[in-house]
């Protein structure tokens, strides 16, 4: 496609996903004729015009990306209904025929009213039948002349199909604008274009006025390139920046003031009256100074917009100037009149100004009031609207004045930088409290810090002469506060420091206290580091109650040594000396609270100590001399390089990108991989993450796991022996998860008792043993929309999900596997879950469509009438908790009744959900 030069508006260009642009279509306009031999339209917009009398057909142009360069000028010329899309896509590098260029034009210059069935093109001109009323018409509206255009047409070349070139295009463009006089006046003055001669001696005033005009620019190289084509975007392009020379007057533009937005509604000051427009996730907003896409929040109240409509919404909102169509007056408040006057003292004259229910009122915090709130004497400055002779006043805000009150109400928001509290009170008023030095939070008799204060919590205030002068928490919500542990005080009463070095009040610990610790599983208070210099860096959630309810550790001034060695050990003393890899010497003191690791499935300190020998290699942290762990280096991690078997050494690289050249003695050095019965060291490939397990000695490899992730369907659970039985590939496998960190969907830790049949779980093989066991996440329901990007379901319960793709993603049906998201129909009915490789999976349900006959409440079994004699499909098992209902109505299945129209859903062969018809 040849692309426009970037001019000084900026055609950004960013890579994006696939956005669904907008056209509607409008029944009875010219415009918008859904006629399959019309080629600015298309299959999709026929289908749309049949189905529902009133609906909003909608055409998916799903190869327009956002951020692409003519984004703008599609969506605008689409949702006018001068250029339309082709079964669901918009086709931007199409190049553009001569007819279908006339078409554009004329329904640019909105003159299809006049066409007429039975106009005849000029004989001279070969085009489609579709085309000739068209063809007519641009005859009548010297858009085109003839014998001109027959003249550039070659012997045996079809004047209508022959693909528009960029100054052919050129000509009718400043022709639709009715700038005709211009290009003639400028057809003797030659262009700064590098390939200027190239460009027809007729053609040269029309490229003149075009590029003035700034409706066309260049290519690159500052060449016209006057015979290449024109695209679909090109011309979209063309024709939209030529609107703002021209004033065509659509039925469904329009432009003027917006005077309200939000919840989905739009309110717009034109013609003398407010009109209406429903926003919604496909209204497309732009502003006149740039190409690329904006946002709702971008309309900015009472500035100038203009609107496409399209059956009362907004389809394309553009900000045509964000200032807003605001005038101030400042004055005194005399008096509050009624009928919704305000007399105001402004510069020596007294002047009345009526206000409406639209009219917001702020006292000088910039919180809303009510009328009657005004003070006699307030300095009052009012905004009043500028586009209609009432002016009416919009905006009354109070600059000065005097309060004094006492209040209650619930905390907003808490800004810690201006020390600002926003409340609301019981009356629905807003209070925005600046927080003073001499004033201090108070909360059970305690002072509680700003930044502890949190939304939803209940308080008083008073306020005098303006300033804030107490505040008190009379009910709080759960908060959290950060600082240092000092002491647990036997686990009842928690003692920390603040950042500023002052020491916190003591906290109460609840007894269902969770504690959080990176890297420790199920940790307890007997976890934590409580000391006065040293101590764990925390985050304490607190209750209502003031109880703390979690303690997570977010840092801890521990050091880590890596690969020390060992010189010596005193058991009596618990004295352990080391060197690290420079030789720099470090004794510490090691007790009963420091966390040990060895090869050991339940190590001791003990343990430990009997392999505290002299040169054992280990790697531990501390604080000062304290040691809090240590553990034993006896294997290494990370992913396989390769092995030389000649001089047995072994290569891998672990996660800091560090490569470990490792030794091994034993030529069949065992290799252990889940489900595969012999491996060696040439199963393995180069990436595999592998753990290479040390001798005693740590001096070399005497075994290698390989990691393999697997995804299961559990059979049964043997909880006694932590043993699960699980089905994957239609292979049915036991294996022990005793050794295994289990997780739920959502990453908590949990016990095996917790696992049970029917769920599918992730597990990461060490070798042949399970050291990461996952519970999947399935979410069942039914595409209510998808793209490239994600899939939004409506559930099983009720509610409306959007799920990211994550990786990969494969979506499975019954009549084969796609690799993208987009395959999905709202026909669907899905279960999404994560693969063991991370990867998004969506499996489509296998529908069944019968006849209800009735229920065996013994067996737990749905029977359905026979679609034909031979069919023996008529009982399906009513597993757990099938979803059973009408609509959204949840029904039971004793509820269903003979000769139901029911549809049966199955993930698999299992009966998942059950609809009635």
């Amino acid at each position: 496609m040849t692309q426009e030069k970037k001019t000084s508006r900026s055609l950004k260009r960013t890579a994006a996903t696939l956005l669904l642009t907008l056209t509607f279509m409008t029944s009875g306009a010219a415009a918008f004729a859904a006629d399959p031999a019309d080629p600015t339209t298309g299959a999709d917009a026929v289908a749309s015009a049949s189905t529902v009398g009133n609906t909003v057909p909608t055409l998916l142009f799903s190869d327009v990306a956002s951020g692409f360069w003519a984004e703008k000028h599609i969506y605008k010329l689409a949702s006018e209904g001068i250029i339309l899309g082709d079964n669901g896509k918009f086709r931007p590098g199409d190049s553009v025929t001569q007819q279908e260029a006339i078409t554009l034009a004329l329904r640019f210059m909105n003159v299809t009213d006049q066409l007429t069935a039975d106009a005849k093109a000029p004989d001279k001109l070969e085009v489609s039948a579709y085309f000739k009323p068209y063809i007519a018409l641009a005859v009548k509206e010297k858009l085109i002349n003839p014998d001109e255009e027959a003249a550039a047409t070659a012997a045996g070349e079809a004047w209508g199909t022959k693909k528009a070139s960029r100054e052919w295009v050129a000509k009718i463009l400043v022709r639709a604008l009715g700038r005709e006089d211009e290009a003639k006046s400028a057809a003797g003055k030659g262009t700064t274009f590098a390939d200027n001669a190239t460009i027809s001696a007729a053609a040269r005033g029309y490229v003149n006025v075009a590029v003035s005009l700034e409706l066309t620019n260049g290519v690159d190289g500052n060449r016209f390139d006057p015979l290449g084509t024109v695209t679909r975007a090109q011309i979209a392009t063309f024709l939209s920046r030529g609107q703002a020379y021209v004033n065509q007057s659509y039925d469904n533009v329009y432009e003027g003031v917006v005077t309200s937005i939000g919840n989905g509604k739009m309110t717009l000051y034109t013609n003398g009256a407010s009109r209406s427009f429903t926003l919604d996730s496909r209204t497309a907003y732009f502003t006149s100074a740039s190409e690329t896409k904006a946002a709702q929040s971008d309309v900015v109240l009472y500035s100038k917009a203009m609107v496409i409509d399209k059956v009362g919404t907004a389809a394309y909102v553009e900000i045509t100037d964000p200032t807003p169509q605001l005038e101030t007056v400042e004055g005194t408040l005399l008096s509050s009149l009624s009928g919704s006057r305000l007399l105001l003292l402004v510069n020596g004259e007294p002047v009345t100004f009526t206000y409406d229910n639209a009219t917001v009122f702020y006292d000088q915090n910039g919180q809303t009031i009510k009328p009657d709130s005004l003070s006699n004497d307030s300095t009052i400055e009012l905004k009043r609207e500028t586009f209609t002779a009432d002016k009416k006043p919009v905006i009354v805000q109070v600059k000065s004045g005097i309060v004094n009150k006492s209040s209650k109400g619930t905390v907003e928001s808490v800004d810690t930088s201006s020390k600002t509290i926003t409340v609301k009170e019981e009356s629905g008023n807003e209070d925005k409290l600046v927080l003073n030095s001499t004033v201090k939070i108070l909360y059970q008799g305690q002072v509680m810090e700003l930044a502890d204060l949190k939304p939803g919590s209940v308080v008083t205030y008073t306020i005098k002469d303006n300033s804030l002068i107490s505040l008190e928490v009379t009910q709080s919500v759960e908060r959290t506060i950060s600082g240092s542990l000092i002491s647990l005080g036997n686990g009842k009463l928690l003692t920390y420091k603040k950042s500023d070095g002052s020491y916190g009040t003591p906290l109460p610990i609840s007894q269902n206290v969770q504690v959080v610790v990176d890297g420790i599983a199920a940790p307890s208070l007997s976890d934590l580091i409580a000391d006065d210099n040293g101590g764990d860096q925390v985050q304490l959630t607190l209750n209502a109650n003031g109880e703390v309810t979690k303690i997570e550790v977010l840092g801890r001034q521990a050091e880590k040594l890596s690969e020390v060695s060992v010189v010596s050990y005193d058991k009596t003393r618990k004295l352990l000396t080391v060197v690290d890899t420079d030789n720099n010497p470090y004794v510490l003191e090691l007790d009963g609270k420091t966390a040990v690791e060895y090869n050991s499935t339940a190590p001791t300190l003990s343990g430990l100590e009997a392999l505290l020998n002299t040169d054992r290699k280990i790697t531990l942290t501390h604080i000062g001399k304290r040691v809090l762990s240590v553990s034993v280096i006896y294997q290494y991690e990370g992913n396989f390089v390769g092995f030389d078997s000649a001089s047995k050494k072994l290569k891998l690289t672990d996660s800091a990108g560090k490569t470990r050249e490792l030794a091994f003695t034993n030529a069949s050095l065992p290799v252990y991989i889940y489900g595969q019965a012999s491996a060696t060291l040439s199963s393995l490939k180069a990436g595999d993450p592998i753990t290479a397990v040390l001798s005693s000695n740590q001096d070399v490899v005497q075994s290698i796991n390989v990691k393999t992730t697997k995804q299961f369907e559990i059979k049964a659970v043997d909880t006694t022996n932590s043993r699960i039985t699980a089905v994957s590939d239609n292979l049915t496998q036991t294996f022990y998860v005793n050794q295994a960190t289990l997780l739920n969907a959502n990453g908590a830790v949990i016990k095996v008792t917790d696992l049970k049949a029917g769920d599918f779980i992730n597990v990461l093989f060490s070798g042949s043993t399970a050291a990461n066991v996952q519970q999947v996440k399935l979410t069942y329901g039914a595409v209510t929309q998808a793209d490239a990007s994600s899939v939004t379901l409506k559930t099983f319960d009720g509610s409306v999900t959007t799920i990211p793709a994550a990786g990969a993603v494969k979506v499975v049906r019954d009549s084969g596997t796609s690799t993208s998201l987009t395959a999905l129909t709202t026909s669907d009915h899905v279960v999404v879950k994560k693969a063991a490789d991370g990867s998004t999976l969506v499996t489509v349900l296998t529908p069944l469509e019968r006849t209800y006959w009735r229920y065996d409440s013994v067996s737990k079994e749905v029977y359905v009438k026979r679609s034909t004699l031979s069919d023996t499909n008529i009982r399906f098992s009513v597993g757990a908790n099938p979803y059973i209902h009408q609509g959204d109505t949840t029904l039971t299945v004793q509820s269903l009744q003979e000769n139901d129209n029911i549809v049966l859903y199955f993930d698999g062969d299992k009966l998942v959900e059950i609809v009635k018809q």
